[in-house]
């Protein structure tokens, strides 16, 4: 299996390589050359295995030789053993045809544990065997951080950053990167929004001295090893619906389109999806791009659902690049006018085959609060904020949609995460589970910096130099 940069100047590279890089070097975003491809009878063989035994299956064709699959089966055994729930993924029925998949089991309590803890395992498996370590920088709405700092914790060869905007990710998302006493990790507050964070982190990889300097690394989702684990659950509860005789739908909410991104990967693959419906809260580039085909940076607003306060969508370059017929010139230079206007527009037919597949619905904080209210109320069951906006879209597009096909919604947070905005619906907070029930308690290490390449540049090189020197 070989990766090709969505700009298409960088050289193609196995999938150990396109885990260290992550980020390509001329600034695109790694993708399969072609896909794996999973036959009816493929994914009949699915049905009956654990969630690791499947996970195994689906990840190992993008992994190839250079991972020995006992070990790619060590390294999916070990993450999953130490999720909360048996099935790691459950589904739940809220409705005729419609599901709840809960992804909230893992250490940190969200979606992103599903790859985070997979991701660096496999890092610490080449690295190892390479005899190398790692600085990893990545910026975060508020999940992905706190998966990656725990993932990350006292990992021999890795220096791990996180950026976060400072005062814009919700308390609990906040102390769970910052009360993590490990000297590899370092949650960092930017005065700034999400996507200053994440240019932050752009920049750096494209200093191309401090890159190599540093032997810099992705664990956001523009690293294609957290897509690869993503598409997994796509096809658990597909399998579990009864696929492939059955096709089903999947209602998504989304911020950095990487979550929805891996539900299109394993169509690619051959799961049988009739339809991905994406939540936007009142951040909706997403939506309005659905709507009449034009990419429009606005203002970001703060949310009750701060992990998808975003307006530049760094996955979309992946989707971009099929739309535009993975021709990376054109997307490159499509998205360098996007960086400069802060718009851009797709033709009617790259738009139709967009909207043949995706829909969208946008939900604000009022019509977020109804939704957990009113899940509540007819089904006992609490959901976080971001699950509330994919179960709003879901509503909200029923009449574009076969009802005959099963949708299931992504749970992708625990409601404790998110106090105000489950106290505004219900009444009261969703207590935290009882090994966190100390969490906003324990001590904080939270250092700020101002919204500059060198400060960040700075603050990493003492850290990395520091524990070099120590070692």
């Amino acid at each position: 299996m070989q990766y090709i940069s969505t700009r298409g100047r960088a050289p193609a590279l196995p999938f150990d390589e396109v885990l260290l890089s992550g980020l390509a070097r001329d600034g695109g975003l790694y993708v399969p050359a072609v896909w794996p491809l999973f036959s009816r009878d493929d994914i009949r063989a699915l049905k009956g295995l654990s969630y690791p035994e499947l996970a195994l299956r689906v990840m190992q064709p993008f992994v190839g030789d250079t991972i020995p699959t006992d070990a790619l089966k060590r390294i999916v055994d070990e993450t999953y053993a130490g999720f909360g729930h048996r099935c790691a993924a459950p589904l739940k029925q809220l409705a005729p045809n419609l599901w709840l998949m809960e992804l909230f089991h893992g250490p940190t309590l969200a979606f992103k544990d599903y790859a985070m803890q997979v991701l660096a395992r496999l890092f610490d498996h080449v690295l190892a065997a390479r005899g190398e370590r790692v600085t990893i920088v990545g910026a975060t709405s508020g999940d992905t951080g706190a998966a990656a700092v725990e993932a990350c914790r006292d990992r021999d060869n890795i220096d791990c950053f996180i950026l976060f905007p400072k005062g814009r990710v919700s308390p609990v998302q906040q102390r769970q990167m910052t009360t993590v006493d490990a000297a590899n990790v370092h949650a960092i507050a930017v005065e700034g929004t999400f996507d200053d964070c994440q240019d932050l982190v752009k920049a750096a990889f494209n200093d191309t001295a401090f890159r190599d300097g540093y032997n810099l690394s992705a664990v956001n989702s523009i690293n294609w090893a957290r897509i690869m684990p993503q598409i997994v659950y796509y096809f658990w509860a597909a399998v579990n619906l009864g696929a492939p005789e059955r096709p089903v739908s999947f209602a998504v909410p989304t911020g950095n389109f990487g979550n929805v991104y891996a539900a299109y990967a394993a169509l690619q693959m051959g799961l049988p999806i009739e339809r991905l419906v994406i939540g936007s809260n009142s951040n909706d580039i997403l939506t309005r791009f659905l709507a009449d085909g034009v990419m429009e940076m606005r203002g970001v607003v703060p949310t009750l659902s701060p992990s998808m306060d975003i307006q530049v969508s760094s996955n979309f370059e992946r989707l971009l690049f099929d739309l535009m017929d993975r021709d990376g010139a054109e997307v490159d230079a499509t998205l360098t006018a996007f960086r400069r206007d802060g718009r851009f527009a797709v033709g009617s037919n790259r738009l139709t085959r967009a909207t043949n597949l995706i829909l969208g619905g946008t939900s604000d904080d009022d019509a977020t609060v109804a939704t957990i209210r009113r899940v509540r109320d007819e089904t006992g069951e609490l959901l976080d904020p971001h699950t509330a906006v994919g179960v709003g879209a879901a509503e909200l597009t029923k009449a574009d949609r076969d009802p005959a096909v099963p949708l299931i919604a992504l749970a992708c947070a625990h409601p404790a995460k998110f106090a105000e905005a489950i106290e505004r619906a219900v009444g009261t907070p969703a207590p935290l589970p009882e090994r966190m029930a100390d969490l906003m308690t324990r001590p904080e290490r939270n250092p700020v910096i101002p919204n500059d390449l060198g400060a960040l540049q700075d603050y990493i090189r003492n850290r990395v130099d520091s524990r070099g020197a120590a070692a």
